[in-house]
């Protein structure tokens, strides 16, 4: 095969943008990446990572699968190793409803298959970056716009520094708030901009000697989610078991604030959660710097790409956390976009590896959006067929998490690769 000489530009510098970017390195295919920020750095604390998101690591490069590994923490007892959480109630029959039945009751405990676990986001940033080489990326380039020229000329991007660049093709890995999406879709596209998901989150980190007096070192040493009418909490170990992370969620209908980060006070907090088990009570209680994360979600984008440009990850797919997913699925689309690049050469044709891409990852992409909405809405007894029964919750969470843990990612690089050739013999660019 000739030389990759593909000059491709990756737009966004989180978890997405890294891996891509990796990967696109290690199929030896020259990339340019573009951060908005002055430096690398990840919001947030905790994510976790599903067995399917570790396997796509693996795929892509093993040295961000070691990254990972190098990082990541899982329950901190052996019998509670593969332990996805332990679903217990939060509180009562009813908030205000006589007394506190079934508080901290187990509903039911959900094991994965070999591979997941939580890691710092800024931890497992470091580690990527790490593996950069020199001269790859260029801080305080914040996208505003881009004029896809065709195959022979490519895309050029203009920043808000004044700057421009010139590359084959553009990828946009910008988050849920990306640029590149708007520009692809159209400023007025319904789905151009993500929407307020009904939901909101109180964020924190609690030491672990700190978290264990509070709960006792099973719960505090082991991932955990409370159940509660209208919202939920989950805890997990995170830096190797020095830290808990908390995540508190409550529901409102409107989100008006034009920021989606905002800083409440203490007693709004726990108002929030007034009526709760005194396991959460003490959770809240703990949290010293209270801010609302409201959490928002893509309306489903009609297409990923358009010419030379892509978009990939929450640039893609935005959706809410409850799934613990989203972070994994970008890793996914990571492996199967930088493997089809990496088959094409100087003569290749990246509208049909982007085609591709597009065909295979759009609806498994989408289905997690849709679905965690849905699970936010199991733990929060809001669906009426199931609502706070303790075996019909049970059951269903047995099996809803295996369709993101269980997916064969070679299987769907295969089906990739068919399709791109499939793609270039319609278009006429395949190879004979």
């Amino acid at each position: 095969m000739a030389e990759k000489t593909h000059t491709i530009a990756v737009v966004g510098g989180g978890i997405a943008g890294l891996t891509l970017t990796l990967g696109l390195l290690h199929q030896k295919v020259p990339v340019t990446l573009y951060e908005s920020a002055s430096s690398f750095g990840e919001i947030g604390a905790g994510v976790a990572f599903g067995p399917n998101a570790s396997r796509a690591m693996e795929l892509i490069d093993p040295k961000i699968r070691q990254g990972f590994e190098n990082r990541k923490t899982q329950n901190l007892w052996e019998s509670k190793k593969s332990r996805w959480f332990d679903f217990r109630y939060g509180v009562g029959k009813k908030i205000g409803e006589g007394p506190e039945e079934r508080v901290g009751e187990l509903i039911v405990s959900l094991d994965t298959p070999p591979g997941r676990g939580t890691v710092h986001r800024a931890h497992f940033l470091d580690e990527m970056v790490a593996l950069l080489p020199d001269g790859i990326s260029r801080f305080g380039k914040r996208l505003v716009d881009l004029t896809d020229e065709g195959p022979e000329k490519g895309v050029v991007l203009r920043f808000a520094d004044g700057t421009e660049a010139r590359h084959i093709a553009v990828i946009g890995t910008d988050g849920i708030k990306s640029r590149t999406r708007e520009l692809l879709l159209g400023e007025g596209h319904p789905a151009a901009k993500a929407f307020f998901s009904g939901k909101y989150a109180y964020r924190a980190l609690i030491p672990m000697q700190k978290a264990s007096e509070l709960l006792g070192e099973e719960l505090a040493n082991n991932s955990q989610m409370y159940f509660g009418n209208h919202g939920h909490v989950l805890t997990f170990p995170i830096e190797r078991g020095k830290t808990m992370n908390v995540v508190a969620f409550r529901s409102r209908e409107k989100w008006e604030n034009p920021e989606w980060v905002i800083t409440v006070d203490k007693q709004t907090m726990q108002n929030d959660f007034k009526g709760w088990s005194q396991h959460v009570q003490n959770i809240i209680a703990n949290v010293e710097k209270p801010n609302i994360w409201a959490l928002f979600m893509h309306p489903p984008a009609p297409y990923y790409y358009k010419g030379r440009v892509c978009i990939l990850g929450d640039a893609a797919h935005a959706s809410t956390p409850h799934c613990g997913a989203g972070a994994g699925m970008a890793i996914e689309d990571s492996y199967v976009l930088s493997g089809l690049i990496g088959q094409e050469t100087i003569d290749g044709d990246l509208e049909a590896a982007f085609k591709a891409y597009d065909a295979v990852r759009r609806e498994r992409s989408q289905k997690l959006v849709v679905e965690s909405k849905r699970q936010a809405e199991i733990y929060e007894f809001e669906v009426p067929e199931i609502g706070e029964d303790k075996e019909s919750v049970a059951a269903i969470m047995r099996t809803r998490m295996s369709w993101i843990w269980d997916e064969d990612l070679p299987a769907e690089a295969r089906l990739a690769s068919e399709l791109l050739q499939k793609f270039k013999a319609e278009s006429g660019t395949a190879r004979l």
